[in-house]
């Protein structure tokens, strides 16, 4: 089996593992507890909590654990319109008053959703376009920027075809009109560099399954200074802003992953990544010929992420096609059916083209010679289809 689907999901390795086992077999107590035990697992909670900080750049105290990625962009979408008193309804607020959301147009769905909610509260909200390379244009978000705009929202890099988005000048955009600004952090957090300093983030999503700790824990940046509100109450954890007893043995293999996270892409990991995702491209590029493209081609990408148009070819047959190969596809299963993803759409790829799209995702276990198999089995199985087709024509 070949895995390249880590954009989905990475597994847990050896040292997330190993760092989490003894808070499942003996470290169980309540960290609100108040005794010896109960210390112990608040002590490792909070060493977790600095590993975190330590990655980002920030400050322990503006760490928030979640259940993951979902559940921290929802937090900071919906709690700072929830802070802003759109509980309250504004479906009778003239519109130029009522608050006002921008996302792009290549957000992962925990932000186009919560985005949805909002709206039927009356939150107005604008979705910025993107260039045929997936990236965000600048000069549409500023044109999009109003005096009651309260939140944007801009992924740091794309899930299906790892375009990169401008965060700096976007946050520097928002900052000067006195407007917050989330980053979905997702799929960028150990591939590329994350600094909430650097990046100008208000507010920043994490989540754990995408470097390498278990599905379930996740965490949110919260600066200081900015104010949200809570949509999970209770008995007042996480400084109030997170009601539930927390799962110490995921938040520990959380801040060994964000370690690890962050050594990797201090070292040469990313270079390393990025050499095996193109050796991939060009085997297919030489198999197939000039009618394969890659999609995000000439933009700052992930380093892992090659998400490629077979010619021809419905993506979910040629997958079906070479079973050892663990990938996505990002459009519709039929030709006649011309429902693309949301992001291969933003970009305007024709449905011919995206019903033959594959993303691979590499990961920090991804070998030379899997990668070479994989594109010889790609390469057989786009081959024998394209002779079926031909066949039946």
């Amino acid at each position: 089996m070949i895995y390249l689907d880590y954009n989905s999901t990475a597994p847990i390795t050896g040292d997330v593992l190993a760092a989490m086992l003894p808070h499942l077999e003996q470290n169980y107590a309540n960290p609100s507890s108040g005794h010896t035990p109960g210390r112990n697992a608040r002590e490792v909670i909070e060493r977790a909590r600095s590993e975190t900080a330590s990655a980002i750049g920030a400050e322990p105290d503006e760490i928030l654990f979640t259940s993951g990625g979902t559940e921290a962009s929802n937090q900071a979408i919906k709690g700072t319109f929830l802070r802003a008193g759109v509980i309250n309804g504004l479906q009778e607020t003239p519109a130029k008053e009522r608050p006002h959301l921008i996302i792009s147009a290549v957000e992962h769905q925990a932000t186009t959703e919560s985005a949805n909610f909002l709206k039927r509260f009356g939150v107005e909200v604008s979705v910025i376009g993107c260039d045929r390379q997936g990236v965000t244009s600048t000069e549409e978000f500023a044109r999009a920027i109003r005096s009651n705009t309260t939140l944007a929202s801009v992924m740091h890099a794309n899930n299906e075809i790892g375009s990169v988005q401008p965060i700096r000048e976007l946050a520097d955009l928002c900052h000067d009109r006195d407007v917050l600004l989330h980053v979905d952090a997702a799929q960028s957090l150990g591939k590329i560099p994350v600094n909430v300093q650097e990046l100008g983030a208000d507010l920043l999503s994490i989540a754990g399954h995408k470097i390498y700790a278990p599905k379930g824990v996740g965490a949110l940046f919260v600066r200081r200074g900015v104010e949200i509100e809570s949509f999970m109450h209770g008995a007042g954890h996480e400084r109030g802003l997170r009601a539930g007893t927390e799962n110490t043995p995921y938040l520990v293999a959380f801040g060994k992953a964000m370690s690890l996270a962050r050594e990797f892409v201090e070292g040469d990991g990313p270079v390393k990544m990025a050499k095996l995702r193109d050796r991939l491209a060009e085997r297919l590029y030489a198999s197939i010929g000039s009618e394969f493209s890659i999609n995000a081609e000439q933009a700052p990408r992930l380093p892992n992420t090659l998400s490629a148009n077979f010619p021809g070819v419905i993506g979910q047959e040629l997958l079906q096609r070479c079973p050892e190969i663990c990938a996505s596809t990002g459009a519709a299963c039929h030709w006649g059916d011309t429902r693309r993803s949301a992001t291969l759409t933003a970009i305007d790829l024709p449905p011919t083209v995206a019903v033959g799209t594959v993303r691979m995702s590499l990961g920090r276990g991804t070998t030379e010679a899997e990668v070479d198999e994989a594109a010889q089995m790609l390469t057989a199985g786009w081959q024998s289809l394209r002779a079926a087709g031909e066949k039946k024509s």
